[in-house]
């Protein structure tokens, strides 16, 4: 089984891919974003470096899948390869980054890629706000991350509206804003990575239905009907 964790640039994607790998045992599968040799200078020259940042990260990501469709264990994973293609690589072409010919090479590459893979089974969608994605950017304080705008963070946020309105697959929206599952999961009467969604509260359980009456069939239908050659799985 496989599943990936969707979600705009600091909305804690690795830090619930973590938990949930830890907590049930899954493995996980992380974005190799510090191995990504093209990531400082994107942030530095984005219209420079952008068909080679997003070709870098197509590249790995069709890698995970291959490997994720041989494995007969549940994967968990940070970011997927349609955010890549649908949020970041049509945000930087509407933004003037990608030339027509490097996006018509990246789609052509992205196509030839999905045919020989699945989406996953089940998508978490990471739902958070630009003020909440700013603060945790500032928190984890990477440097790459600092010229990050927030103009460059709410067009993202729109689009991973758009794409998950529409998105053809299972799919579980959470709220992230509020959510601190790091610090819930280390109190006593935190949330509970067992409820699906985190703070979903279970309904009643449904009444017993009424036990179906019993039928009675007359003893002497019973036996005219043997005596007829009739059915013999017949019980009283």
């Amino acid at each position: 089984m496989h599943i990936g964790i969707a979600g705009n640039i600091g909305c804690g994607k690795t830090t619930l891919t973590r938990m949930l790998a830890e907590h049930y045992g899954w493995t996980p599968k992380y974005e190799a974003v510090t191995y990504n040799p093209y990531l400082e200078d994107y942030y530095k020259d984005i219209e420079r470096w952008s068909y080679n940042l997003e070709t870098y990260f197509l590249a790995q990501r069709f890698q995970d899948l291959l490997e994720i469709s041989k494995s007969d264990k549940v994967i968990i994973q940070d970011r997927t390869i349609m955010e890549g293609v649908y949020i970041f690589v049509a945000n930087n072409k509407a933004m003037g980054n990608l030339s027509d010919r490097d996006f018509d090479t990246y789609m052509h590459l992205f196509r030839l890629m999905m045919s020989m893979v699945k989406q996953p089974d089940l998508l978490i969608y990471l739902k958070s706000s630009v003020p909440h994605l700013v603060s945790q950017i500032q928190k984890r304080g990477r440097d790459y991350e600092k010229s990050i705008s927030i103009e460059y963070l709410n067009n993202l946020n729109e689009r991973y509206d758009r794409w998950i309105a529409e998105y053809p697959g299972k799919v579980l929206i959470i709220d992230a804003d509020d959510l601190d599952y790091e610090q819930a999961a280390a109190e006593p009467k935190g949330v509970r990575f067992d409820d699906v969604p985190l703070n979903y509260t279970p309904p009643p359980p449904r009444p017993t239905p009424p036990p179906l009456p019993v039928l009675e069939i007359p003893r002497a239908y019973v036996k005219r009907t043997m005596e007829l050659g009739g059915d013999n799985n017949i019980f009283i």
